[in-house]
């Protein structure tokens, strides 16, 4: 089997140093130092002309000159000279490298161009390359120092990857007396062509890489980024610390939503769609990263709090409030056990105090309880220093004690030098030390919402009552109207009339190009009526004087068209003016709300909901979201807003129907996904009219898109193009669409159809109950990189969940996985040879080469078919499965078999 470009970088056999060199305090002699005094147990070749011998080995002049097998160069010579050494590593056969030189894109236009150059050379010879312009990398496991760094890492379970070459070498020092080990240590550099995106993939199958800790200042691949993070993080947390919270730029937008939903909030809305946990402070990254390489994370809120005084107690409830939690309640059973050895005068209540004077047994005798108590997910345990404090005796009882315990436990041990010997006591057993009680609440919350994110993303969102009813033909006609005419701002009437396409409720609203227009637009619609400027150069209408409302009759229509574009032309004279559109005058509202899009250019569309009116972006209240939206998304976005509240009905308020506003949000999604060639949208306000909603301001803008349709977003959308009819044998009509996150129901009814022989044959064992956990690996499917086709049944049949064909891609799409299962009333019926074909056909589109698959010898139906459809079968050496694989693409079939050994 041929080994990936990322193992040869981290698990290399041989190396080779290009720019090794015997100066002292040069980068050169700093890699060969580094990889001899780690003990690299594979063959180092030293590359540089000057040199017969460097440290002891033989140094070569030119890479091409070792006639041996290299797994991986490291490259740390002047930049300009590095194309050349790319196309030597080539002629080498060498296919994974690592820049270390620097000059490249940082220094401007000159770097650019031979950062081009590098990677012009790297693709001609197949090399995957790392940085320049980075520290290298440490892999203890492989004792893999391949960095310049000035210490070692210490072997253990967190993987750690930065921009930053200089916090690399900070984190190495400070990881040390720490006791915190890595199983990768990554500095990226320029990410010219390996990012993060790849590096997360590798570590995600990865079974020492526990966590992943990440400094950040960009991205580059936004999309690979989030599939690729958005599958790791179900298996390990993901950390980023993500520098640079600038809203600069957002001051320029011509809407409302374009001011409020800056790059920073994109960015904290993919981390959450994607479940990492976003930091602020290297602090808080250093924290985290002690915490998750030291315990497990915790599975409930309930934190529980031993101090033994009180101030430390009331700063840690105190950071709790700032995460909206309070500490847990302590049970009547664990109030009287720890009655049975706390003074009469304890606090009683958590945080639990114990008291200046506690000893050694008191701590651990707490500690003990506390552990013990079914209503404590975790644990603050604080020491502060006082005449009878014993901080060294303490760590002695507590560390045996808690070293090693289910929930995660962290020790504050507050004085510095005066508890040294304590801490060092506590590090040594793996309990995670923190200085202050703010550090150890933050840590413990950032873990637990962590877990609490995976948990929502999980959740299975609710179908809709009928499909999304949208009339894309129409508001393309429409778009594609005003682009014509070089789009930019659209009017309010031509806005309305494509949320109208999408089903977005809006008032009605019609053009008047005169004061007499106005009079027989107002007579036809019905007084009260409201007049607004109709002017496609004119985003916020109040504040030029735009705007007349609650108009009862002709005389005040009239007078209101008037005041309306004289006062305008005199704020605007360039300002290009329709007449005005007369709207129905809606009720008094409960609220006023804005849901709005803003394009990103690097993440794409944003969804933003929140508080809206001429007031909103004072109130600030307002959250944001990536699309594609689904219901669930939909009501967690609209739950992130304190006018939530007021939603849900407030004091006399009535409840809205939150429902019917999920679904607007949804439509909304829909609209943004399908046309990537709206930069802003705005409405506001969203009218609350007893309980309904109704758009009676919108605002659109366009230009032509770079990009087609769906590729202009981050996360992929659900692909309704693999969408097909089709009928069984019998002439049952089926429907093969790609699987949702709400099918849940649908997949747990149809394995209940399934025999515990079709269960065996398609999952290799047999499995009694099928849990929710299970299940949403099925139906949350990441569309970028995995699909399951199901086939339903269609009228005039029930609708129920037949069969089902599934593949996995790998990341570069060389080759994927796939399965098939039909349950059993609709076996014999031709369905499994159909979605076979269809998912090799999406696979195809795909880019996909090579479709493999794993089938028991005894399962000969399934055997028999998949050699009618092409497969080439191979039994494998203990012949209980056949490795089963199509050829896809028009390649050589010598280049298939190189992707697969």
């Amino acid at each position: 089997m041929r080994r990936s470009n990322l193992d040869l970088l981290f698990k290399p056999e041989s190396v080779a140093v290009i720019g090794a060199s015997e100066k002292e305090h040069s980068i050169g002699q700093a890699l060969i130092h580094n990889l001899l005094k780690d003990e690299f147990p594979g063959k180092i070749y030293p590359v540089n002309r000057k040199y017969q011998e460097i440290l002891g080995l033989p140094a070569y002049p030119v890479v091409t000159a070792v006639k041996a097998p290299i797994d991986l160069a490291i490259i740390a010579i002047p930049i300009r000279d590095v194309p050349s050494a790319m196309q030597e590593c080539g002629e080498a056969g060498i296919s994974t490298a690592i820049i270390i030189s620097a000059g490249g894109k940082e220094v401007g236009k000159p770097g650019k161009e031979i950062e081009a150059a590098i990677k012009a050379e790297a693709q001609k010879a197949g090399i995957r390359y790392l940085g320049p312009n980075c520290l290298g990398v440490l892999c203890p496991s492989s004792k893999l120092h391949a960095s310049f760094a000035p210490h070692c890492a210490q072997p253990g379970n967190l993987a750690f990857i930065s921009q930053s070459g200089a916090l690399c070498s900070s984190i190495l020092g400070w990881a040390i007396p720490k006791k915190i080990g890595f199983s990768h240590f990554i500095s990226v550099g320029s990410m010219a062509d390996l990012d993060f995106g790849d590096l997360i993939d590798y570590l995600g199958n990865e079974e020492q890489a526990k966590s992943i800790v990440i400094y950040m200042e960009n991205l580059t691949q936004h999309r690979k980024f989030m599939s690729a993070a958005r599958s790791v993080s179900r298996i390990k947390p993901i950390i980023v610390i993500k520098a640079g919270r600038s809203r600069a730029g957002a001051q320029a937008a011509a809407s409302h939503t374009g001011a409020m939903a800056g790059a920073d909030r994109a960015y904290n809305a993919a981390f959450r769609r994607a479940g990492i946990i976003r930091v602020d402070t290297i602090g808080q990254l250093f924290d985290c990263a002690e915490a998750l390489g030291k315990v497990k994370r915790p599975i409930g809120g309930s934190l529980g709090i031993i101090s033994n005084a009180g101030a430390p107690g009331v700063m840690a409830v105190d950071a709790l409030g700032r995460w909206d939690m309070e500490p847990a309640a302590l049970s009547a059973e664990t109030l009287e056990q720890l009655d049975e050895f706390l003074p009469p005068y304890w606090s009683r209540s958590n945080p639990i105090d114990i008291l200046g004077d506690a000893p050694p047994e008191r701590y651990l005798w707490a500690v003990q309880v506390a552990m013990a108590a079914p209503e404590l997910a975790g644990l603050v345990i604080i020491l502060s220093p006082q005449a009878m404090t014993d901080p060294t005796g303490v760590a002695r009882a507590l560390a045996p004690e808690v070293k090693g315990k289910g929930r995660p436990i962290f020790a504050v041990w507050m004085g510095g030098d005066d508890v040294a010997e304590g801490v060092q006591i506590l590090n040594d057993a793996g309990i995670p030390t923190f200085e202050t009680p703010e550090q150890a609440v933050d840590t413990f919350m950032e873990m637990w919402f962590y877990t609490r994110y995976l948990e929502l993303l999980q959740d299975t969102p609710p179908r809709l009552t009928q499909e999304l009813s949208v009339n894309t033909r129409q508001a393309r006609t429409f778009m594609a109207q005003c682009l014509s005419r070089q789009g930019g701002v659209l009017t309010e009437l031509e806005s309305k009339a494509i949320l109208s396409a999408y089903g977005v409720p809006v008032n009605p609203t019609v053009a008047a190009s005169s004061a007499a227009d106005a009079v027989g637009v107002a007579e036809m619609l019905g007084f009260p009526v409201a007049l607004k400027i109709n002017s496609p150069d004119i985003s916020h209408k109040s504040e030029v004087g735009g705007m007349r409302f609650n108009l009862q009759n002709e005389s005040e229509v009239m007078r209101a068209y008037e005041e309306i574009t004289s006062t305008v032309r005199a704020r605007n004279p360039e300002a290009n003016i329709l007449g005005v559109t007369v709207q129905t005058q809606e009720r008094e509202p409960t609220c006023e709300l804005i849901i709005g899009s803003k394009r990103d250019p690097d993440f794409g569309p944003l969804i933003l909901f929140g508080a809206g009116g001429v007031f909103t972006e004072v109130l600030d209240d307002s959250a944001v979201d990536l699309p594609p939206l689904n219901l669930l998304l939909a009501r967690r976005l609209i739950e992130k807003t304190k006018v939530s509240r007021v939603l849900e009905g407030y004091r006399n308020l009535p409840p809205a129907n939150l429902d019917q506003l999920a679904e607007i949000l949804v439509r909304i999604s829909q609209l943004v996904t399908d046309f990537p060639e709206i930069v802003e949208l705005d409405i506001n306000p969203l009218l609350v009219i007893n309980g309904r909603f109704v758009a009676v301001d919108a605002r659109v803008i366009i230009e032509p898109a770079e990009v087609p349709a769906p590729r202009h977003l981050i996360i992929a959308p659900y692909p309704n193009q693999y969408e097909s009819d089709w009928m069984l044998r019998d002439g049952t009509p089926v429907l093969m669409r790609p699987m949702k996150p709400e099918d849940e129901p649908l997949v747990s009814e149809f394995l209940g159809k399934c025999s515990e022989e079709t269960i065996y044959f398609r999952y290799f064992k047999l499995i009694k109950k099928w849990t929710h956990e299970m299940l949403i690996r099925f139906t949350q499917n990441d569309y970028d990189r995995e699909l399951g086709l199901m086939a339903i049944g269609q009228p005039p049949g029930p609708e129920v969940m037949m069969g089902v064909s599934r593949m996995v891609m790998a990341a570069d799409r060389s080759t994927a996985e796939f399965a098939v299962i039909v349950a059993d009333p609709w076996q014999g019926k031709g369905l499994g040879p159909k979605l076979v074909e269809r998912l090799s056909e999406i696979a195809r589109e795909q880019g996909v080469k090579l479709l493999t698959g794993d089938v028991l010898a005894q399962n000969q139906p399934m055997l028999e078919m998949v050699k009618r459809l092409g497969f080439s079968l191979r039994k494998d050496t203990e012949g209980g499965t056949y490795r089963v694989e199509l050829a896809l693409q028009d390649a050589d079939r010598r280049e298939v078999e190189a992707v697969t050994g």
